[in-house]
């Protein structure tokens, strides 16, 4: 059959992936979809995947995304007349720790509330559901009766027989050889077998996504680990309803294979591979053996699973499995182009992922929006720093471990560290800094005191689900902030420069809240979609008639980025360009921040001469600075911009004259807990693409009646007059445990009298209210009134145990802002 000239959708990549995406753009009605297969179907990856199909993750639209595959193979067989092998015969977590049994219950929790049965377990009742095992040393368990297993292969071959019969063309042993583009969009696939013209291209190649990725000029980070796994011979009278066994804390899974134990592994130091490219002729290939490497987890599981010792080994098997840098796979539309979507690096989950992936890339592409929140899995999260060839191999050798290893709360990654620095580096630690990793962005988390040092005590993490070894010296910086004055570097803020004549009319078109303002003030304000959910949470200083800076989080910073140039028309004479870099900042927060600033700058800082929301150029030392007064902590205080060459005289300057007043050093830890207790919302966790404005407590930023700009009105501005018109289905309530014991992290279930209704978004301890708070949504009757919402009983489950809360619709710190205008 020859190449068509012209498809809708050309799909790179046979692989399960490729294969679901083209099933469900045809069951959407896009007929002149075509897939490309540079071999044969499966021959990366897929074919030789264990098959395991769990469905809780880490998240509830992660697990959403799961449950939708485990549903939709459930019926492929009979739809397309494929043996898919498919059986939900269960899954048994075995816990080894308490830690590892915190873990599981905190997730059997949130399973409750996304409508997934997992049952927690006692040692003796692992025991009982899986008899083969040696119980030795197992603490408890959870075993989930919806998961099972399936035949990898006959998986994809039954979604591509799906999509056939919908009208999708596949094509085997057509190698993609280059991928043409105009601006922004990409207008063809180049083959050995001719060109094909495009208007969309999807990127599901697995293991060569990279480099299908550079052909656009995408990022698409990813690298292969070698992944090992046995298969046992035939064992007698082994039981073929065994549910897949996990042992995370020996790196293990198990699973019944004809009459046979398949054993792999996701041992803490991997093996990346394929460093100088992928063999032009791998096809359903084998890596070598290394039974060494291999052999510490085969001694664990004899032990585990002792009828092993006596079964012989039939196959050893080494294959290639691709990673990202965070250990989540990478969905969605490139940064940098209009049309071309990216499906790959599954992280050893690709089997159970691909239907809910395919689903949700197939309805973005066929909508214009993901059908929900996906920032988990957004390729837009990616920076570019993140695709170079060195740090990709080192940050691999950790990846395929992270899948196994205790998934702590603010768990650090230990590889491809140090490459963004700031300024201040040094100084933080110097002055015992503990630096975690956001957008490659060492940034002091928490401080260890000169006292502790002392005693022997080290600026690391000793990580829990319980309090952890800074949780005290966290607390002290808190207080500080709360009583005196604490200083934090922000110098990872994302910062963009937005110039031109059009750059107010830009704005405006984009942003919910009206930056017509005068020069010198500060808009803090949401960039919404047409459904009013929040693309993006910011401020917007304007600091001239044609100049504004946009200042957002670093780990947003692309989604950022592209958002605003995908919406900056054309004809606008405006420019955004991203100046991260150049600045640091450092914040000075706290009821005596004045009494800190004002001694070291000519300029007043009085509240008449320079009020809340306002930025000012000022001299600070000898440093020429433009000092910002906002807030993300609920205080007095002002974010200080230096170019990088002065920062450190700034720092110096600020914490000599800071000595009266005890400043002291604060980490972006306790930023987060000051930030919940005064209830100020977190893009990526309380705030989403797929969170109403008006639900999210956000109203006061949004002004439906700002006059349009020559672009437009702004994004989103009808759906914000329909909710105001139809009225909110769902409110974000922040909450406190009257038990200040348990700590909240996020997706606690929340109970309204006694019934599960929706989940912790993020959660922090709040040390100045004495407890843990959270925040998250909780659905309202239509017309139901705020002080009915809150007569309620409310609950938190934490770990399988409920706690009452207290539920407020106003920061508990704080109500009425009053000291920010201190």
């Amino acid at each position: 059959m020859d190449l068509p000239d012209k498809a809708r959708a050309v799909i790179i990549g046979g692989g399960v992936v490729g294969c679901s995406v083209a099933y469900h753009l045809a069951k959407l009605g896009w007929s002149d979809v075509v897939l490309l297969e540079r071999k044969q179907l499966t021959c990366g990856t897929t074919w030789h995947a264990a098959g395991l199909i769990g469905q809780l993750r880490a998240t509830s639209n992660m697990t959403k995304l799961a449950k939708y595959s485990a549903d939709l193979y459930t019926g492929l067989e009979e739809e397309t007349g494929v043996a898919t092998g498919y059986k939900q015969n269960g899954s048994l977590g075995l816990a080894l720790s308490e830690h590892r049994y915190e873990e599981f219950a905190r997730g059997a929790s949130m399973a409750a509330n996304n409508g997934l049965e997992a049952h927690m377990l006692t040692a003796a009742e692992c025991k009982d559901r899986y008899p083969l095992i040696e119980a030795e040393g197992v603490v408890g368990g959870v075993f989930i009766d919806k998961d099972g297993q399936a035949d990898p292969a006959n998986i994809a071959l039954a979604l591509a027989k799906g999509a056939r019969q919908n009208g999708a063309k596949i094509f085997e042993n057509v190698k993609v050889t280059g991928i043409t583009r105009t601006g922004r969009r990409v207008t063809g696939v180049a083959t050995d077998r001719g060109t094909i013209e495009a208007d969309y291209v999807v990127n599901c190649a697995g293991m060569w996504g990279r480099e299908v990725g550079l052909m656009a000029g995408v990022d698409v980070p990813l690298h292969a680990c070698e992944h090992f796994y046995i298969v046992t011979e035939a064992i007698p009278d082994l039981p073929r309803d065994l549910p897949v066994l996990r042992v995370p804390d020996e790196c293990a899974y198990y699973k019944e294979d004809a009459g046979k134990i398949l054993l792999g592994a996701f041992e803490p130091v991997s093996k990346p591979w394929g460093m100088d490219g992928i063999p032009e002729d791998f096809c359903f290939d084998q890596l070598p053996e290394d039974f060494d490497h291999f052999e510490p987890v085969l001694e664990a599981a004899v032990k585990r699973l002792p009828l092993l010792a006596d079964a012989g080994i039939h196959t050893f098997f080494n294959g290639p499995e691709s990673f990202t840098p965070d250990d989540r796979y990478l969905l969605g539309p490139a940064p940098n182009l209009d049309n071309y979507y990216v499906a790959a690096g599954f992280n050893s989950i690709g089997i159970q992922s691909a239907g809910g992936a395919g689903m949700a890339l197939s309805e973005w592409m066929d909508a214009g929006e993901p059908p929900f929140d996906l920032w988990d899995v957004d390729i837009r999260r990616m920076l570019p720093f993140q695709n170079t060839k060195t740090y990709l191999y080192q940050r691999s050798t950790e990846t395929l471990g992270l899948l196994y290893a205790d998934h702590f709360p603010y768990r650090q990654f230990a590889t491809a560290r140090g490459l963004r620095r700031s300024p201040l580096h040094r100084a933080l630690a110097d002055h015992g800094a503990c630096f975690g990793e956001v957008a490659g962005w060492e940034r002091a988390n928490w401080f260890l005191p000169p006292e502790a040092a002392a005693a022997g005590q080290t600026a690391e993490y000793r990580y829990s689900w319980k309090r952890q070894n800074w949780f005290d010296f966290a607390r002290a910086e808190h207080m500080a902030v709360r009583e005196g004055v604490g200083l934090f570097d922000m110098s990872s803020f994302g910062k963009i420069r937005v110039e031109g004549p059009d750059a107010e009319a830009v704005l405006q078109r984009i942003c919910a809240n009206d930056v017509a303002v005068a020069p010198g003030k500060i808009v803090y304000t949401q960039w919404l979609n047409p459904r009013g959910g929040i693309e993006a949470d910011l401020t917007v200083t304007r600091l001239s008639e044609t100049s504004f800076m946009i200042v957002t989080p670093g780990a947003t910073i692309v989604r950022d980025m592209a958002w605003l140039k995908r919406h900056t028309p054309e004809e606008a004479r405006a420019v955004a360009l991203e100046v991260s870099a150049m600045e640091a900042v450092i914040c000075v927060m706290g009821p005596r921040a004045r009494d800190v600033l004002q001694p070291l700058t000519s300029a007043s800082l009085a509240n008449d001469d320079f009020p809340f929301g306002t930025y000012q150029d000022i001299d600070l030392g000898m440093a020429p600075v433009r000092a910002h007064r906002v807030t993300y902590v609920g205080e007095l205080g002002w974010e200080i911009y230096v170019t990088a060459d002065m920062a450190m005289h700034v720092f110096e300057t600020i914490m000599a004259g800071g000595e009266a007043a005890n400043i002291r050093l604060c980490g972006l830890h306790v930023l987060d807990s000051c930030r919940i207790e005064k209830a100020f919302r977190h893009f990526g966790h309380d705030i989403s693409d797929e969170d109403h404005v008006l639900e999210a407590g956000l109203g006061f930023a949004v002004k439906p009646d700002k006059t349009a700009s020559n672009f437009g009105q702004f994004i989103g501005r009808e759906a914000v007059l329909k909710k105001k018109e139809t009225g909110l289905q769902r409110r974000l309530v922040q909450f406190k445990l009257t038990d200040p014991e348990p700590l909240l992290y996020h997706n606690e279930p929340i109970l309204r009298d006694g019934e599960m209704v929706g989940y912790v978004t993020s959660g922090n301890y709040g040390h100045f209210l004495g407890g843990a708070v959270g925040l998250g949504y909780v659905p309202c009757a239509a017309g139901e009134k705020p002080a009915d919402l809150l007569s309620s009983s409310y609950e938190i489950e934490v770990a399988g145990r409920r706690f009452a809360a207290e539920a407020s619709l106003k920061p508990m710190y704080d109500p009425r802002a009053e000291r920010v205008r201190l």
